[in-house]
């Protein structure tokens, strides 16, 4: 279609031509350079056209221009996804020495949401995951909800990788570490799933449920591996199967009251670093043939709190350790009293028999330790409930939300990475002194309201004017994570003469005539 001359007479780039495409709009004429010559044989060379550089509209030429947004936003939430990446590095070396790179950062991605986006879905996943730096460190993964699906799927199907993966966090455990084994049980109402069974809370409840187990050290203070039970399995034969799975070959295992030791017997003797440290329940028979509630010593360097503490040793190299919390004994006193006034059910005899054993906990253990070590191995155990609770609560990971045994596997093993970030993140929170002031949560929110723009240069520098609307209060945060450098301050120039040094000595002015050379 020929091109009106008043169209081609429009001022333009040289070397170039009109076409008219014919199609009503503003992109109807289309301004293309010329590229080269295209030779005829036994005929006149002919131009050969290029690329669309712009078009004539409005009777001027105006350049071609990327479409709006083409490339994604410009700028994105930083604050969180960078904190999560900071405290999470050594895993992604330690996932992509076992996994497809390709598939390390679909697990990242899907783990660093978790932990930044508490109640977020399969179908929000891909929002948020362009909307926040998590896709500037995780680049090209697809996230809708039918591929997370397909790929938790296989992720479940893969256990020799899973264990690879536990075995190289295990590695890091001191001989001297301290390992608490506990589970927690998550609801699961799945019908096509094996794994999800009725435990004996949940026939309450009518809900089935699935147990997982973690081993969390607790001079780390964060799980080093994690497997998931039926909800109906017992912690005397899922707690052996847990250490055999994993290998767990060194450390104190810390259980839970009603754990026998002798189930894992077999276990201790064929791993002699591995020790056991157990509370025992307080109408044990052992408690009364060696006088345990006859204290013998208050636990020294308690600052909070006085604890009265005996230890005896028994046949077989084993040994009991006993303690009485006097401000446990206090609040279980007065919580007895409380009950027993709403019920009308207050007996002399009951109350002076139990009274005895208020505030009581006594140990077993294979290990020679001192008292203070074993009470407080177990009263820093209290970290793995708050590990539980954010599990549940803040990472809402309480219910499963997927669907068959692979699926729901392969779902946990990402859980597990981020409850692992979560730890970390709560030790450098708190190592800040950010938790003096504020919650978890509060931090978090926080953090995600530090935008930045997505090209900005590394290391972030809190002045070095990428950010967009960030509070001082923010920087602030984010300067004491190690997340900005601080803004430099410009230090004013005195006035006046510089002040001379009074370590120097100048040279005193002679009064009169210079004195003559003797010479």
């Amino acid at each position: 279609m020929a091109v009106p001359e008043n169209i081609r007479m429009v001022e333009r780039p040289v070397n170039t031509i009109v076409e008219d495409n014919g199609r009503e709009g503003p992109l109807r004429y289309a301004v293309r350079e010329r590229a080269g010559t295209k030779y005829v044989s036994g005929g006149n060379p002919q131009p050969r056209n290029g690329r669309v550089i712009g078009h004539i509209i409005e009777s001027k030429f105006v350049p071609k221009v990327e479409k709006t947004a083409d490339s994604g936003p410009e700028m994105l939430s930083y604050g969180s996804a960078a904190l999560v990446r900071s405290v999470t590095q050594d895993m992604l070396s330690d996932l992509l020495a076992i996994y497809p790179a390709q598939d390390v950062y679909t697990i990242m991605s899907i783990a660093t949401l978790r932990v930044i986006r508490p109640s977020i879905t399969a179908g929000r996943m891909s929002t948020h995951y362009k909307r926040t730096f998590v896709c500037v460190y995780y680049p090209g993964i697809a996230l809708s909800p039918n591929t997370i699906c397909s790929f938790l799927q296989r992720l479940g199907q893969d256990g020799g990788k899973r264990d690879q993966f536990y075995q190289k966090r295990l590695e890091m455990v001191v001989e001297d570490h301290h390992i608490a084994i506990d589970g927690t049980l998550k609801q699961n109402t799945s019908t096509v799933n094996e794994l999800s069974e009725f435990s004996y809370k949940s026939r309450l409840k009518g809900c089935k449920e699935i147990s997982v187990l973690y081993a969390y050290d607790i001079e780390l203070m964060e799980p080093i591996c994690a497997e998931i039970f039926p909800g109906n399995s017992i912690d005397a034969s899922s707690y052996p199967a847990f250490i055999r799975d994993n290998n767990i070959r060194k450390g104190i295992i810390i259980a839970d009251k009603g754990f026998p030791p002798s189930k894992i017997e077999d276990l201790l003797k064929e791993r002699p670093d591995l020790h056991f440290l157990t509370p025992i329940k307080r109408n044990d028979k052992r408690i009364a043939e060696n006088a345990m509630l006859t204290f013998e010593g208050v636990l020294e360097g308690m600052i909070d709190r006085r604890v009265l503490f005996k230890k005896c040793a028994l046949d077989g190299g084993r040994f009991l350790y006993s303690f009485k919390d006097a401000k446990r004994a206090a609040s279980e006193e007065a919580g007895y009293l409380a009950n027993a006034e709403k019920k009308h059910s207050f007996d002399p005899a009951k109350y002076a028999e139990k009274k005895e054993t208020f505030g009581v906990i006594v140990f077993e253990s294979d290990q020679d330790l001192p008292g203070k070590t074993v009470y407080l191995c177990y009263d820093d155990r209290w970290m793995l409930e708050l590990v539980f609770a954010r599990y549940k609560n803040d990472e809402c990971l309480d219910k499963t939300n997927v669907q068959g045994d692979f699926s729901l596997i392969g779902s946990e093993f990402i859980n597990f990475i981020s409850t692992v970030a979560t730890c970390r993140i709560l030790r450098k929170a708190r190592t800040a002194g950010l938790l003096a002031g504020m919650s978890y949560g509060e931090l978090m929110d926080d953090l995600s309201s530090a935008w930045r723009l997505k090209n900005a240069p590394e290391p972030p520098s809190s002045d070095d004017g990428h950010w967009v609307h960030t509070l001082k209060c923010v920087f602030d945060e984010l300067e004491a994570l190690e997340l900005s450098v601080p803004a430099t301050k410009r230090i004013p120039k005195k006035r006046g003469r510089p002040k001379k040094d009074s370590t120097e000595q100048s040279p005193k002015k002679s009064r009169g005539r210079p004195k003559k050379n003797p010479d």
